[in-house]
């Protein structure tokens, strides 16, 4: 049976909406043709791409892995129609998806650093959390994903098929305010009880900070008095004097410098992070081939934020 273009771009819109009765309204066709054109892509295939007995719809791990190849297609064919009337997107953004943190605090600095680099490079960034934006990079959702490195390998992503780029080594600082000596208000050389700010039990940077305290004391002498899965939120909460936390250093560099954060333990304490950006290497959108030729022929230092 011979694929036809229009499933594909079927195929993409179900993936989008998860709903075939969304999709069939969004592609202008009834549901029950809509699902038999569904259907003839999956006997095109050989393969089953949605499972159906979800509400709403998901697809397949087969689906997922075609998903990148029939999106590819589609936005490939739709750039060439584009170059033949005129209308080629040299300057379309980039989609970005980026983990809280990075998004507010580290993406502005590095950005512009690049682009002295590179020259103006538009961009449209989402925040979201880590495991959101693995599932939306491994669908094809997005051109790029900024995240913390996992050297444990939870994040499971290919190295081959998701290729990355080291652009940051920073660390998590354990911070509290001063008192009126400007010594820290809690600290962790301590024997006192220590009101702990921290982060929620699926957020990465949580499992960074209790792989550090996993084999030490010192975790018996931390009173959790709140949890979120965001860096910002419990910086938040520190600069109200709610208690100490694991914060990255690039979002308290100024608070640590004027005085208004201080550590509250030495740097046995801290925790290594390196930030990475990935791409799928199975989407070949014109933009992205280019920015990561561009950035492999830069100096590694110049990367680094």
């Amino acid at each position: 049976m011979n694929l036809e273009t229009k499933w594909l771009e079927d195929f993409v819109a179900l993936a989008s909406t998860r709903s075939f009765s969304g999709s069939a309204r969004q592609r202008h066709v009834t549901q029950p043709a809509f699902s038999r054109r569904i259907r003839s892509l999956e006997q095109a295939v050989g393969v089953t791409l949605v499972d159906r007995s979800t509400t709403p719809v998901d697809l397949t791990p087969e689906g997922q892995l075609f998903l990148v190849t029939a999106r590819n297609i589609v936005e490939q064919l739709n750039e060439s129609l584009g170059h033949l009337r005129g209308l080629a997107m040299a300057n379309e953004a980039l989609d970005i998806v980026a983990a809280h943190s990075l998004a507010l605090s580290f993406y502005p600095q590095w950005i512009s650093r690049l682009q002295q680099g590179l020259g103006e490079l538009p961009t449209r960034l989402v925040a979201m959390n880590v495991g959101d934006a693995i599932h939306v990079l491994r669908e094809g959702n997005c051109d790029l994903m900024l995240a913390y490195y996992d050297p444990y390998a939870s994040m499971q992503l290919d190295a081959e098929v998701f290729p990355s780029f080291s652009i940051g080594q920073v660390k998590m600082l354990p911070v509290c305010l001063p008192d009126e000596q400007g010594t820290p208000r809690f600290t962790l050389e301590g024997q006192e009880s220590i009101p702990y700010l921290a982060y929620t039990q699926g957020a990465f940077l949580g499992r960074s900070v209790r792989m550090l305290l996993k084999n030490d004391p010192v975790r018996m002498r931390l009173r959790t008095v709140y949890e979120t899965a965001m860096a910002e939120g419990l910086k938040g909460m520190v600069m109200q004097g709610m208690g100490m936390a694991w914060i990255p250093d690039f979002c308290i560099r100024q608070e640590l410098k004027d005085g208004r954060l201080v550590r509250a333990g030495g740097e046995q304490w801290d925790v290594p992070l390196e930030i990475r950006l990935y791409r799928c290497s199975l989407v070949h959108k014109p933009g992205v081939e280019k920015l990561w030729r561009q950035m492999m022929k830069l100096p590694r230092d110049f990367l680094q934020a």
